[in-house]
């Protein structure tokens, strides 16, 4: 049985929230079939390390445990080190704390790691992000290096459009949500709104068969979250951001923003007043420039 959706906190985990989905994933990332009768037992924890715009999902199968992350900014250096403190909370949860004080050995899942990315910054198909490169050189003792005594390591996935291919392909659900964000992206960068590209891109797939069942069913929900979880991520970018002169840039664009979003609504009041003097929708169109599903949705 799947994880209730009531608990589902971004649309990467409400999407790939069924064994069955999970196990194509798996299958793409790995590169050979998972048989169906290999059970899969989610156990995502929540709001522990990942928060904001990266979505994890983990879950234990054939003797594995598999954390995976969604990250729609740029990759964060530190995630190997967030994936440390997230395996060992997940590695308390399924020990009983008396088994660790026992003469016999505790068996534990072994662990894997990926990170999904498909943010607008350049990143190369594949990466591994490592534990040990977060390490402190160590002091002046003379004391001879060695391999380290502790390591993790994150597999990275660009799953942008035109990169991993192979791994997109063998997941229907994958190729179809990195299709679903890329179009969101599109629908940006033409100038749209977060709020009306996000409309613009669902409508969309909707009509060209991609996530659409996802989408019929769930529509306001992936609305909601995706409104959220982009507006997040926008802030955070900003907040890291460094040097002074692109902090002006992103005020600039923000103050772009905000009067965008100023006249988006100054044209939904009007549409709205236009409809309720029965005012015919083309006439409220040709007036506002707004679609004409967004007026019949008025």
């Amino acid at each position: 049985m799947g994880a209730k959706k009531t608990y589902k906190s971004s649309v990467f985990e409400l999407l790939f929230s069924e064994p069955d989905v999970l196990r194509e994933l798996y299958h793409a990332l790995k590169g050979s079939p998972v048989p169906d009768d290999v059970p899969i037992v989610i156990n995502t924890l929540k709001n522990v390390v990942f928060v904001g715009p990266y979505n994890d999902i983990s879950f234990e199968i054939d003797g594995r445990m598999v954390t995976l992350l969604e990250q729609q900014s740029t990759i964060n250096p530190n995630m190997a080190l967030r994936m440390l403190m997230y395996i060992g909370r997940l590695y308390e949860k399924i020990v009983k704390d008396s088994r660790i004080y026992s003469t016999k050995k505790v068996l534990i899942p072994r662990p894997e790691f990926y990170v999904l990315y498909n943010g607008k910054a350049s990143y190369p198909d594949e990466a591994v992000e490592k534990l040990s490169d977060l390490f402190q050189d160590t002091g002046p003792l003379g004391l001879d290096e060695a391999e380290p005594v502790l390591e993790l390591e994150v597999k990275v996935y660009n799953i942008n459009k035109g990169k991993n291919e192979e791994i997109v392909k063998k997941s229907r659900l994958l190729s179809q949500y990195a299709a679903f964000t890329a179009k969101v992206r599109e629908f940006l960068e033409e100038g749209f709104i977060l709020e009306e590209a996000l409309k613009k891109a669902i409508e969309y797939c909707r009509k060209h068969d991609i996530l659409k069942e996802f989408l019929e069913k769930n529509t306001s929900e992936v609305f909601n979250m995706l409104m959220t979880e982009w507006n997040l991520d926008d802030a955070l970018a900003v907040r890291f951001e460094e040097g002074t002169e692109r902090g002006i840039e992103i005020g600039i664009e923000r103050g772009a923003e905000k009067e965008r979003q100023k006249n988006y609504k100054e044209k939904l009041d009007n549409a709205r007043n236009g409809k309720a003097e029965g005012i015919p929708i083309d006439t409220i169109h040709r007036l506002t420039g707004l679609d004409i599903e967004t007026i019949k949705n008025i």
